[in-house]
């Protein structure tokens, strides 16, 4: 009678090849994470945010406590718009493809965000976690939004929002 109990040689390789499809996934699933964060420029300096914040309009603020901010999804810091650029002093969480828009409403979730998005303004690329500084598109009217808000484009992930002015 055959022995049944240990697997058959099809099976063993079959769970061979599973277990290594599954680490080669998990590894380029962090990779993906991992890599904006290893070759994120320096953010700019506290005296350079200060600087482009110096001629700024509006302020507002990024809070971890938003609904759809999470563990890895957050932003905190300070964010003044003016007529040329975005400055802000604080700290994202790490991750890839981040994008900075203005938006006519407030959001703080990721339903909201993609409701509003064709109402949104892509302004630009934010490629540190520290302190970043964009500039605006040129003609870009910072009063005819409300609120700055930080997206994961490549993951569709709601990172941070912040109002800067009330809605007319």
């Amino acid at each position: 009678m055959p022995d049944t109990t240990r697997p058959t040689r099809r099976l063993r390789t079959a769970m061979f090849m599973a277990s290594h499809l599954l680490a080669v996934l998990v590894g380029f699933a962090a990779g993906i994470y991992a890599l904006p964060i290893l070759i994120a420029p320096d953010g700019p300096s506290a005296d350079q945010v200060a600087q482009a914040a110096a001629g700024g309009m509006y302020r507002g603020e990024f809070r971890r406590d938003l609904k759809d901010s999470d563990p890895l999804h957050w932003g905190e810091g300070m964010v003044t718009i003016s007529p040329q650029q975005i400055a802000f002093t604080g700290r994202l969480a790490p991750g890839p493809d981040y994008k900075l828009y203005l938006s006519p409403e407030f959001v703080e979730t990721e339903a909201d965000f993609q409701r509003l998005k064709p109402t949104m303004l892509r302004v630009g690329d934010v490629k540190t976690f520290e302190n970043f500084i964009v500039t605006l598109p040129a003609g870009t009217e910072p009063s005819r939004y409300t609120s700055v808000i930080v997206w994961c484009e490549t993951f569709g992930q709601f990172i941070s929002a912040a109002r800067y002015r009330d809605p007319t």
